[in-house]
């Protein structure tokens, strides 16, 4: 939807210009020059299509809690509270950084990536953008950058080098109330026309999960020329890189390659002694470096480039910072490197051409042996054909990542039942069919952490519960979030065969029934328990938790949104058996009323006691 409007272009717009614009102007004004202001109707429109996202809380096959409804005029702004109406993101808080299943950080990301999850919209007409408002429902402040792309995605004419450029960034915000708002930031002026934006969320900070509901684009359709009485002052720090110039990650991987660095000087000379320091005590002061920094130091002198390019600073590698800028060349140059590459995180990258299968799988091939962790979440560029390279190259590959890798073919995954020593297996909204998962089962025995949800492709999840029962006895969590026909038998099998579980997601599983005593024969087979979601089940009742009081002393975690049947004397004896409780969900439980909640809150202050509300 476009609006068009003769307004006044925004103050906001002018907030911040280019370097070189500012330069221009300041010639302009010591030449006497007038700068005019263009005349051009300002054009708003709604989000068009939502093109890509790494996570949503919504099903593959509706419409509720989906990241699809940010396309379109708003559906429930100016309310505020829980709606299924709009766009909410698979998880919120730290919680989720606290279990068993999370994977460790990787080293070297820098401070001003703060990233977790993000939404790509297409818009109907590329514009010069002057604002972007973003319609938040229900706990605002998640967002922490807004970045534009001069690629039209309904155009056949792709630009030779695709670019994005950021509008504005800031640190993740804890707002006070979860009330609806407006969220308009001072955006920057860019060079380009764009109809595609891209928000990035950062939601650790947040009590509850954020609520989007639209996405306004506002903007002119000719460039405009920066008024003199709004261009910005230039300080020195202006002077410097710009960050274009600073997310060139091919170019700063190409000047600090592996070509011999000549600095004029004899080698050790005029450093300060620096080269009388022990070699792993340089090692040590370098590994804090960020990715970027390595590189340039690398161009500075020989010795410096001799422990820059060391591969034990390359054992552990992020590029998921770096998505916009990393492609083909910048993996070559990297190569060299990688020889001792153990962790290996391409979240993100590679997306509209910017990384091709024969470049990933030639990096591969060059650094896949030593590897025993990777992320490739929500990296579209991957084929059947680098899945069978993976398989071949990483023999002791212990972790890997597909996560929302929607466009790989089902018979992709059958590769993955060669990496026999898989630990953590991560295929959340992936096509993987039933046929594959179970030849993964059968080889890859080591298996501790599994994640299937949202895999809709699977046609029977008791099969899989039964294989899983059978075959992977260290299992330590399981995620079947929003699996559609496990069903008591199959839940029985699994929790009699993987005694080990502490984490169980059986979150939107609607044919578990209560009655079938499947949840307290889980009770009392899970002593380790740390994680339980029971979210949406309406049949969870008094005995469910009182089996969890009982024998599952370790929860820490517990959803069960949506249950009618729980009394307040059942939770407060849950609260009371389980010390090591943390969060625990009753939102839309009916016989759970806020006064309850607030009184059970003031009893056990160390719980995160959650009840959402809708206005």
């Amino acid at each position: 939807m476009v609006k068009i409007f003769d307004e006044r272009k925004r103050d906001s717009f002018f907030l911040s210009g280019t370097r070189g614009e500012a330069l221009n102007s300041r010639r302009a004004v010591e030449s006497g020059q007038r700068t005019a202001l263009p005349v051009s109707p300002e054009v708003e429109q709604y989000a068009k299509e939502v093109l890509d996202f790494s996570s949503h809380y919504g099903s593959e096959n509706s419409m509720s809690y989906t990241m699809w409804n940010l396309a379109g005029v708003p559906n429930v702004y100016p309310s505020s509270g829980d709606f299924t109406q709009t766009a909410v993101f698979r998880a919120y808080g730290t919680w989720w950084e606290q279990c068993a299943s999370a994977p460790p950080r990787f080293r070297r990301t820098p401070r001003g990536f703060h990233s977790q999850d993000y939404i790509e919209l297409a818009f109907e007409e590329p514009v010069y953008p002057m604002a972007v408002e973003v319609l938040e429902t229900y706990y605002p402040g998640a967002i922490v950058q807004i970045q534009a792309c001069n690629l039209n995605p309904f155009s056949q004419n792709t630009p030779a080098d695709v670019r994005w450029e950021v509008l504005w960034s800031a640190e993740p915000t804890k707002v006070l109330t979860p009330q609806a708002r407006q969220f308009s930031p001072a955006i920057r002026q860019i060079s380009f026309p764009t109809n595609l934006l891209r928000l990035e969320i950062n939601s650790s900070l947040q009590q509850y999960y954020t609520e989007l509901d639209a996405v306004i684009l506002r903007g002119l359709r000719e460039r405009p020329i920066l008024p003199l009485y709004k261009m910005p002052v230039i300080g020195v720090g202006d002077l410097s890189d710009s960050d274009e110039e600073l997310a060139d990650m091919a170019a700063a991987f190409r000047h600090g390659g592996d070509d011999e660095v000549d600095d004029g000087k004899p080698p050790n000379a005029g450093n300060g002694h620096f080269d009388r320091l022990p070699y792993e005590l340089i090692q040590l002061i370098l590994s804090h470096l960020t990715l970027r920094d390595l590189c340039r130091l690398a161009q500075s002198c020989k010795l410096l480039h001799q422990h820059c390019c060391d591969p034990l600073q390359y054992t552990q590698l992020s590029l998921q910072p770096y998505w916009a800028r990393l492609s083909d060349a910048s993996l070559g140059h990297l190569q060299s490197r990688c020889s001792l590459l153990q962790r290996l995180n391409l979240s993100w990258t590679g997306n509209r051409g910017a990384l091709t299968p024969s470049g990933f799988t030639s990096f591969m091939k060059a650094c896949g042996p030593s590897l025993v962790s990777l992320e490739l979440s929500c990296c579209h560029f991957l084929t059947e054909a680098c899945l069978e390279v993976i398989s071949q190259t990483c023999p002791g590959l212990q972790e890997l990542n597909l996560s929302s890798c929607d466009r790989l073919h089902p018979q992709a995954f059958t590769h993955i039942s060669k990496l026999t020593r898989l630990r953590r297996l991560v295929l959340y909204r992936t096509k993987i069919e039933q046929t594959a998962i179970l030849n993964i089962l059968t080889f890859c025995t080591e298996l501790r952490h599994l994640n299937l949800g949202s895999c809709v492709r699977i046609e029977d999840y008791d099969v899989v519960a039964s294989m899983l029962s059978s075959r992977c006895y260290s299992l330590r969590s399981v995620d079947l979030w929003r699996c559609r026909n496990l069903t008591d038998r199959g839940l029985a099998e699994l929790v009699s065969g993987c005694r080990m579980l502490e984490e169980l997601d059986l979150g939107w599983c609607p044919t578990l029934q209560s009655s079938s005593g499947c949840f307290q024969h889980l009770a009392r087979k899970l002593p380790r328990l740390r994680k339980l979601f029971l979210t949406a089940n309406r049949t969870v009742c008094d005995a469910d938790l009182e089996e969890l009081a009982a024998n599952c002393p370790s929860l820490q975690h517990l959803d069960i949104l949506g249950t009618r049947m729980v009394s307040p004397q059942a939770l407060k004896k849950l609260l009371q058996s389980c010390p090591k409780l943390l969060l625990l969900d009753v939102s839309f439980c009916s016989q759970l009323d806020n006064r309850i909640v607030q009184e059970l809150s003031a009893l056990f202050p160390k719980v995160a006691i959650k009840k959402s509300f809708t206005q």
